[in-house]
C-alpha cells in the first residue's frame, strides 16, 4: 500500500466507523440553555412564540422548519420538513401551507390529525404539537395570507409533487416552462393552509446529564390549558 495514496474506503469500512460514532459520541455535549416550567405560560402558543423568536434571533439555521408527521388510510405513518407559516393563540392553531395533490395532502385529506415537531440542536429544545387538522385553500384568504416567494410558486406551478421523475434534464424543462411567479397563491387552487388545531404541546429541554425538561400542556373542553411536567 503506498502511505502517500491511502486506499479509499469501502462501504463495510464506513459502516464500522458509522456505527462506532453512534456508539461513542455522546449527543448535547455542549452548554445549553436551561428552562424553568415554573415560569412557562399558561397558553402553549406564547412560550411557542417565545422559543422560536429566541432561535431566530440566536441565528439557528431554519429554526422556523418543522416536521410534519401524518398518516393515511392505511394507518402508515410519514413525515417530512416544512416551514412553519403561523401560530394562532387565539384558536390555538399552528399552520403549514402544502400542495393538497402531494402525499401529505392525500393524507391529511383522509385522516386530518397530525403531529409538528421543532427541534433546534444548537439549544437542544424540541416542541411537538398534536391535534386534528382543518384545511383551507390559501385562494380564498387575503392577499398577505396567500403571498408565495417566487421558487414556492414556480414549484405549486409545475406541481407533480413526490411523482417519479425520469431525469433530472425533465424537471428543468418543466421548471422553465411554469408560468412566470406572480407573488400570489390565487389561481392556485390545490395550495392550501393546513392548520393544526392543538390538543398537546410538549416541551423539551435537552440537558446534558440526561435531566431534560419536559412540560406538557393539555386542552381542556373549556379551551384552556393544562399543564404537567413529564419525567425525562
Amino acid at each position: 500500500m503506498d502511505p502517500d495514496h491511502p486506499a479509499a474506503p469501502t462501504p463495510a469500512d464506513e459502516l464500522r466507523e458509522l456505527n462506532e460514532l453512534l456508539r461513542t459520541r455522546p449527543p448535547m455535549a455542549r452548554p445549553l440553555p436551561t428552562f424553568d416550567p415554573a415560569t412557562a405560560p399558561a397558553d402553549p402558543a406564547e412560550l411557542h412564540v417565545s422559543w422560536l423568536l429566541g432561535a431566530l434571533r440566536e441565528g439557528v439555521p431554519d429554526a422556523q422548519v418543522v416536521t410534519l408527521s401524518t398518516a393515511g388510510h392505511d394507518g402508515r405513518t410519514d413525515a417530512r420538513v416544512l416551514a412553519l407559516r403561523g401560530i394562532d393563540p387565539v384558536r390555538g392553531g399552528w399552520s403549514v401551507h402544502a400542495d393538497a395533490r402531494s402525499p401529505k395532502g392525500r393524507q391529511l385529506a383522509e385522516r386530518p390529525w397530525a403531529a409538528l415537531t421543532s427541534y433546534w440542536p444548537e439549544l437542544g429544545r424540541q416542541i411537538r404539537v398534536r391535534g386534528p387538522v382543518e384545511s383551507v385553500p390559501l385562494a380564498g384568504l387575503p392577499a398577505a395570507e396567500r403571498a408565495l416567494s417566487p421558487a414556492g410558486e414556480r414549484a405549486l406551478r409545475v406541481g407533480r409533487q413526490s411523482q417519479p421523475l425520469a431525469g433530472l434534464t425533465d424537471c428543468e424543462a418543466a421548471w422553465s416552462a411554469a408560468a412566470p411567479a406572480t407573488g400570489d397563491a390565487d389561481g392556485l387552487a390545490a395550495h392550501t393552509r393546513y392548520t393544526v388545531l392543538a390538543e398537546e404541546v410538549e416541551f423539551w429541554q435537552g440537558d446534558p446529564s440526561r435531566r431534560h425538561r419536559r412540560l406538557a400542556y393539555r386542552r381542556r373542553p373549556d379551551g384552556a390549558w393544562d399543564r404537567t411536567l413529564l419525567w425525562p
